[in-house]
């Protein structure tokens, strides 16, 4: 059941998950009958990125394929810094995950023999997406994970409640700061427990261009930020190359799986780009496509996916749910090519975690997007997101089960913090605006610093703590781009446009190393505010 302000315990022994997507929902299932609290900050079901992913669960079960094949396919578009036994680990942990979903009723697409139907995708060596009526498996499993979630006892849901802070003590957790969402004049409250799973998802709305719903804005890495614990590449945002330019916001996304099955990207004179920038052409890596696409709009040809021959008429049936963004936009993709442009889609990095899930700070775990785990590098292989989801929630599930969580001493302080309520509209889109002009596809030394001092300023100046994350999380991407200076996978800087061998590694960094980057660079002036990429 849903509980209200009302009846909430703000001091529990459960272990407490923020976040309603596919890790918080598989990972209170995982823990039953351990008690639960799960707070999301929108009904749940709603508000989280997995509940659009389009493409699937990439997983080697079908015949000829292997997890060794699968994990050499996800170092191979990972730039050079997946951690190879994490990414194994997890290929092989696929199979056991699918079947867990399958029993909680997830209804993913069957052969004419019952077997699980398979798709491929950019950078795969086999058909290996599992998929949900072609383009419908997040929302599957979404609603199927919120079903189960909403009939066990053990699970106690909160919804409507954002966590703004997280409360430590001698490196320990001891709770959570909450606010009740969109409620400008609601005071923040505190919820005592020494277990918390984040899960908040990525930071995609950070930019201005982007799939991701408005709860993905990166709030989960910083408040674990701003608790000390250790970040891991921060500036790795892969931008998914086909996001349907339609004046929405986020933009819909046009599933990498269309290309799979044979669409090709053209400009407005009907010319294929792609086959130029890279062997595979449509089914190169995501971060070559988006670069592709982002250098057709540059230069003024426009971009887009074409779909009239491989699909046709078939394209509603496949595709229901880009057919339905496409209609609803005027466009009819059996007869007409759709207008796309590269968009922030996924953050490769987050709040570094161990095998187990585990932070560095005692007492918290992070699964799902706001997590950096080392499977993706510098590069997320395609479909590789959802797995690595529900791998990494069973693993935490795993960890915490087999240990006993002290009960808390006490109910939390409440840290001081600036008003809470509806973000201020006009920095948020100054913000959105910098990320999307300086810390996009494309980046550059100069750019980046302005954006770095932008967001060291908007941190120190918020007048609302939902600012102050957004400028937090963005500074932490902004300052380790600006750190690396080469390029490498999502990551490209035009000033540096060549991988440099002596960077092949993971960042490991701080929101106090972020804040020293800003300050060495405190002596020039504020930036102007970017322009946004538009198509």
């Amino acid at each position: 059941m849903t509980n209200t302000i009302h009846n909430f315990t703000r001091s529990t022994d459960d272990v407490v998950i923020v976040g309603g997507g596919l890790a918080g929902l598989f990972c209170a299932l995982k823990l039953a009958p351990r008690p639960v609290t799960l707070i999301s900050a929108a009904p749940l079901g709603q508000g989280a990125s997995s509940a659009w992913a389009q493409g699937g669960i990439a997983a080697a079960v079908a015949e000829g394929d292997t997890p060794e094949a699968h994990a050499a396919d996800t170092i191979a578009v990972g730039g050079g810094v997946v951690d190879e036994a994490v990414a194994l680990g997890i290929a092989r942990e696929a199979a056991p995950r699918i079947h867990d979903l399958l029993a909680y009723g997830v209804p993913f697409d069957r052969d004419l023999e019952g077997r699980l139907a398979v798709g491929r995708e950019a950078a795969h060596s086999a058909r290996r997406i599992v998929h949900v009526r072609g383009d419908g498996a997040g929302a599957a499993i979404i609603a199927a994970l919120s079903e189960a979630v909403r009939s066990t006892p053990s699970i106690r849901v909160i919804e409507g409640f954002v966590a703004e802070a997280l409360l430590t003590e001698d490196g320990a957790v001891t709770g959570l700061q909450l606010r009740e969402a969109g409620n400008p004049l609601a005071r923040p409250m505190t919820i005592a427990s020494r277990a918390v799973v984040l899960a908040t998802g990525g930071l995609g709305h950070l930019y201005a261009v982007t799939t991701n719903p408005m709860e993905a804005s990166g709030s989960g890495l910083a408040i674990a930020a701003r608790a000390g614990a250790v970040i891991a590449d921060p500036e790795f945002v892969q931008f998914h190359p086909t996001a349907i330019m339609v004046g929405r916001d986020p933009a819909p996304l046009a599933t990498e799986a269309l290309r799979g099955e044979g669409a090709t990207l053209i400009n407005r004179h009907g010319e294929r780009f792609m086959p130029a920038c890279h062997p595979l052409a449509e089914l190169a890596p995501r971060d070559i496509v988006a670069r592709g696409v982002f250098a057709e709009i540059a230069a003024g040809r426009g971009a887009f996916l074409d779909a009239r021959e491989a699909l046709g008429a078939r394209f509603a049936d496949r595709f229901p749910t880009v057919h339905a963004s496409c209609i609803a936009a005027g466009i009819d993709p059996a007869r007409q090519a759709i207008p796309i442009a590269p968009a922030a889609h996924y953050h490769m990095g987050g709040i570094a975690v161990d095998a187990r899930g585990r932070s560095s700070i005692d007492g918290l775990w992070a699964g799902g997007e706001v997590s950096s785990t080392g499977a993706h590098g510098a590069n997320r292989l395609a479909s590789n997101s959802l797995l690595e989801a529900v791998v990494y929630a069973a693993r935490v599930a795993d960890d915490i089960a087999g240990r006993t969580v002290p009960s808390p001493a006490r109910l939390p302080d409440a840290v001081v913090t600036p008003r809470g309520g509806a973000p201020d509209a006009a920095a948020v889109k100054r913000l959105r605006a910098m990320m999307s002009g300086y810390v996009g596809v494309i980046r550059n030394d100069d750019g980046l610093a302005d954006a770095v001092r932008h967001f060291a300023a908007r941190e120190r100046e918020a007048g609302d703590i939902a600012v102050r994350n957004m400028a937090i999380s963005a500074l932490l991407v902004a300052a380790s781009a600006w750190t690396r200076r080469e390029s490498r996978g999502a990551h490209f800087r035009s000033d540096h446009p060549a991988e440099n061998p002596a960077l092949a590694r993971r960042t490991m960094t701080t929101l106090a190393a972020a804040r020293e980057v800003a300050e060495s660079l405190s002596e020039h002036p504020l930036p102007r505010v970017a322009q946004p990429l538009t198509a």
